[in-house]
């Protein structure tokens, strides 16, 4: 029995790139982590250690790094595209090349009721991803977002699912709902906005999520990728939303009543939903 490589691809994970532009009157800090994946004819290197073709991992990171001097780094998803393309037109031997960003938000520190020129916070765990692919027959670009911690306090509720003999959990028209959003769309076409339009997504889903009445957190989760789909330039949603649960606490041990304002909030095991709404 002969053995053969189905698949193969190598690349560079974790490739952490801080810049700072230094303007006049501000500095811009963009903080981002690359990951740079290859794919291609590299049966050799694997069968017989034929390294010809075979581009370093530290060749890649150290490209990533040459390419933010001369990029002004606005939008991840246009140095991804810049990444792809050295990447691909340089080593004949891949057939596709990705890349995927991961950009860590900060802002500057408010001071005076202004934004200090050199002085930032992070803002929050949220952070922007783009995940761009490219080979010999075109480019795919794909934008999202990470952890977008949201909460609401009203207008939520689970009721009407079905109950078997181990089913405990009562049905309510008043809870929390709370969850970290995760969400990874395309475009409708190639030639958008990408800053500007990014941030239009996150207002969509942000604003959505705030005015939903909210059955369940597919319901909203629905919602929430119609509302994008239909007003944006974005062609389909994918939206990943673990059900961050918080229930009330027990009070009546202590001769107290909780009036729905008293919970804990258990971080393990939780319910996850997931859903893609693509536009017709």
């Amino acid at each position: 029995m002969n053995a053969t490589l189905a698949e193969n691809a190598y690349g560079k994970q974790a490739i952490r790139l801080v810049t700072v532009r230094r303007h006049s009157d501000r500095h811009e800090l963009k903080d981002v982590t690359v990951a740079v994946r290859f794919e291609g004819d590299f049966l050799a290197a694997y069968t017989d250690g034929d390294n010809q073709g075979v581009l370093p991992t530290d060749t890649m990171k150290n490209t990533v790094y040459a390419l933010a001097t001369e990029h002004p780094l606005d939008d991840i998803e246009d140095f991804g595209l810049a990444l792809s393309d050295r990447f691909l037109s340089r080593n004949p031997r891949a057939t596709r090349v990705g890349i995927e960003l991961t950009e860590h938000l900060w802002e500057p520190i408010p001071v005076g009721g202004a934004a200090h020129p050199h002085a930032f916070r992070q803002a929050g765990s949220e952070r922007r991803t783009a995940d761009v692919t490219r080979d010999r027959q075109g480019v795919r670009v794909l934008a999202g977002i990470e952890d977008l911690v949201v909460m609401k306090t009203a207008k939520s509720g689970f009721e009407g699912f079905p109950r078997d003999p181990y089913t405990t959990l009562k049905e309510t028209s008043d809870r929390i709902l709370a969850t970290a959003v995760r969400a990874t769309w395309r475009y409708s076409r190639p030639d958008v906005i990408f800053g500007a339009l990014w941030y239009d997504v996150r207002r969509v889903l942000l604003e959505t999520f705030a005015g939903h009445d909210s059955r369940s957190v597919q319901h909203t989760l629905y919602a929430m990728g119609e509302a994008v789909v239909e007003s944006l330039d974005v062609e389909e949603i994918r939206l990943i939303m673990p059900n961050r649960h918080h229930l009330p606490v027990d009070l009546t041990p202590f001769k107290l009543e909780n009036r729905n304002e008293i919970f804990v909030a258990p971080t393990e095991p939780y319910g996850l939903i997931e859903g893609t709404v693509r536009r017709e």
